[in-house]
């Protein structure tokens, strides 16, 4: 990868923020090695010390993960999803708990500063995720749908709160592939045009009525 030569001062944030420019850029993809301690420090121009100490802060943020005797992996594509993988966990319940915090408010603000570039993307979305969901392809639905509720966030054009949602990207695809390949009747009756549209009709508390209830059903399944 085109690492830069760091500047004498502050090396280690220099090197921490191109490490963390690669990963969110997708230059080195969830699960991927990185290059070896020597390896980075050739192309940075800068100690192995230095290098050591910017993989070790980001691998206490959650971004990077150290396996002993193996190597360096990467483990989230963003400090907030990292902390969130580690608070999280497994715990589908928890993912479903927060998801429900953010997107009930992000659809009310969508409903309110909707586009109608914005609500055609949604719809574009739900008829993709349609085709997906009929041919049984579960990782692709997965992802699709994450895609959707990023998208519903988004449209409600609050930059702090949609960068809060990004940070959530792989556990909430995490989070709809697990109740979808577990519980493939859940994801056929959720199918979320009831949100689309009331956002399209800029309804916000039909907007966040919705996001709330699909959420909800979500959790019930969880404690049956």
């Amino acid at each position: 990868m085109p690492l830069a030569t760091t500047r004498r001062a502050g090396l280690v944030d220099q090197v921490i923020e191109q490490l963390r420019e690669a990963v969110t850029k997708g230059e080195w993809p969830i699960g991927q090695r990185i290059p070896t301690e020597p390896e980075l420090a050739t192309q940075l121009g800068v100690g192995r010390n230095t290098v050591r100490e910017a993989v070790r802060a980001l691998a206490h943020s959650g971004l990077l993960e150290v396996r002993q005797g193996d190597g360096t992996y990467v483990r989230a594509t963003s400090e907030v999803s990292g902390a969130v993988r580690r608070l999280c966990g497994t715990e589908l319940r928890e993912v479903l708990e927060v998801r429900r915090t953010l997107e009930v408010e992000g659809a009310r603000l969508a409903a309110s500063s909707r586009t109608d570039e914005d609500v055609a993307k949604l719809f574009a979305l739900l008829d993709q995720r349609d085709i997906e969901q009929s041919e049984g392809r579960w990782d692709d639905f997965a992802r699709t749908d994450a895609e959707f509720h990023f998208t519903v966030v988004h449209s409600g054009h609050n930059a702090l709160l949609t960068e809060l949602y990004r940070g959530l990207t792989e556990v909430v695809t995490a989070s709809v592939a697990a109740t979808s390949n577990k519980h493939p009747d859940n994801a056929q009756e959720i199918e979320h045009r009831g949100l689309a549209k009331a956002i399209a009709d800029q309804d916000p508390a039909r907007a966040a009525a919705e996001a709330e209830g699909f959420l909800n059903e979500l959790l019930a399944g969880i404690a049956d």
